[in-house]
């Protein structure tokens, strides 16, 4: 990596234009081995000053191109750019601002070049114009990486900057919590922190799983470490050298949002046209599971897809990972109603869009209690109180979706309701009618 490190120095020093003091870097983005578009890069600050030639449309990053109006069907630079700064350290990195002046580098999507815009979660990446790199011999899957940029984001000082080595996929990690990427017994574990005074968000990653287990929810497995004394949650990267996880918030935006459409309804007809299977009921596991652990975080680049990178093939919906941000992590409120961000403003609302909860098995989570108060137990920065009170509030909605589920079944389905129509028992568009979330406004998308 130190060889990457050096020739990428190389690379940008020799492509200066003759615009001032403005260093360009004339490249392609690759999706593994395949050409897809030639891009110039400002070096400095890492943004996309120009979009040339499209060498293969089918392996463009999804949402990038245009769904309307003129210029329909056409590369937007303007999504490209977008989709581009989505694989910088965003702002809101609590510890962003003091590497970048670390580093004396002013914006965090010029540390995406720096690692040649690589990640542990697909395989786009920026081949240089004049070298020979071949995904094979850079990519982070397959090969060795620096943790000097993990460090950096950890606090860890180092005297001589010259000798920092970027050419990291902690560039390329998304989030607002601390995190970093390990290489541990030859396997690429993501290790993140949590927050505020309980730094309750790791336990959390293992109480959701607790969770998902008992239910046979695919799920990312994670585990707990101690560093300083403070609790970080570990996961093994699920995406290989062979696929991708492209997100829900990529995904919707392939295809024109019609005014009639809630949100929820958009993302299943992107989903459906693209081919992805068995999408409707792996969403609704994902918002039963939300409201047990009173998820307020499930955005759209929460929880995705998985593709072939090279065939292009869907592979299904991704296993849920990434969701620590519950359980009243950061406020003294346990149980207070939470919001949610997939698809309605609260859990009340949004479990609604749960149709058929035939498959939650109420018995399987009759001790959950138990197990999850030994996971709060192991930090010693939830007390005995806390622990107690997250507990019966887990219960209590535990139950409440049993209720739930014993509601919808008492219910006749849509087959019986259709047979009630025929025998003139109930009108045909009763039988039929279905209730349909109203359509969030542009700006809560």
């Amino acid at each position: 990596m130190d060889a990457l490190k050096n020739q990428m120095k190389r690379v940008i020093l020799c492509k200066r234009k003759d615009e001032g003091e403005a260093i360009f870097l004339n490249c392609t983005l690759m999706h593994k081995n395949t050409p897809v578009v030639d891009l110039v890069i400002d070096a400095d600050s890492g943004i996309i000053d120009e979009a040339g030639h499209v060498h293969h449309e089918a392996h463009l990053p999804l949402g990038t191109i245009t769904v309307s109006g003129v210029d329909e069907g056409k590369l937007s630079r303007h999504l490209l750019s977008k989709w581009w700064n989505g694989r910088t350290i965003p702002a809101s990195r609590d510890s962003l601002e003091r590497v970048l002046l670390e580093l004396a580098t002013p914006f965090a999507s010029a540390l995406a070049v720096k690692c040649y815009g690589l990640s542990l979660s697909d395989q786009y990446w920026i081949r240089p114009d004049g070298t020979d790199l071949e995904w094979s011999k850079v990519n982070f899957f397959q090969n060795e990486f620096s943790t000097d940029m993990g460090e950096l984001l950890f606090g860890k000082e180092f005297p001589d900057r010259s000798r920092i080595n970027a050419v990291s996929p902690d560039n390329t990690s998304d989030g607002w919590l601390e995190k970093k990427w390990i290489i541990l017994d030859g396997k690429r574990l993501l290790m993140k922190g949590g927050s505020g005074p309980y730094q309750q968000e790791p336990l959390n990653e293992l109480v959701a799983c607790a969770v998902m287990k008992r239910l046979e929810i695919t799920h990312i497995p994670y585990t707990l470490t101690f560093e300083n004394g403070q609790p970080y949650s570990l996961c093994e990267t699920f995406v290989t050298p062979e696929t991708e996880l492209i997100s829900s918030h990529h995904v919707a935006k392939t295809k024109k949002w019609a005014q009639e459409d809630s949100l929820h309804t958009h993302l299943l007809r992107c989903a459906g046209e693209l081919g992805i299977p068995n999408v409707p009921p792996a969403i609704e596991k994902m918002l039963v599971l939300d409201y047990i652990i009173a998820n307020t975080d499930r955005h759209h680049l929460n929880f995705g897809f998985l593709r072939h990178a090279e065939t292009l093939e869907w592979l299904g919906f991704a296993p849920i990972y990434d969701s620590g941000t519950s359980l009243w992590h950061n406020t003294q409120f346990v149980g207070r109603a939470p919001r949610s961000k997939s698809f309605e403003g609260t859990h009340e609302e949004q479990i609604t869009l749960v149709r058929d909860f035939s498959w939650f098995d109420y018995r399987a989570l009759h001790d959950l209690g138990g197990e999850c108060a030994e996971i709060f137990a192991k930090s010693e920065l939830i007390d005995e109180k806390r622990r107690d009170a997250l507990v019966r509030a887990i219960e209590a909605r535990v139950k409440e979706i049993e209720q739930m589920r014993n509601r919808s079944l008492a219910k006749p389905s849509l087959a019986q309701r259709l047979a009630a129509a025929e025998e003139g028992k109930i009108k045909v568009q009763d039988a039929t009618q279905e209730k349909q979330s109203p359509r969030k406004d542009k700006d809560e998308r």
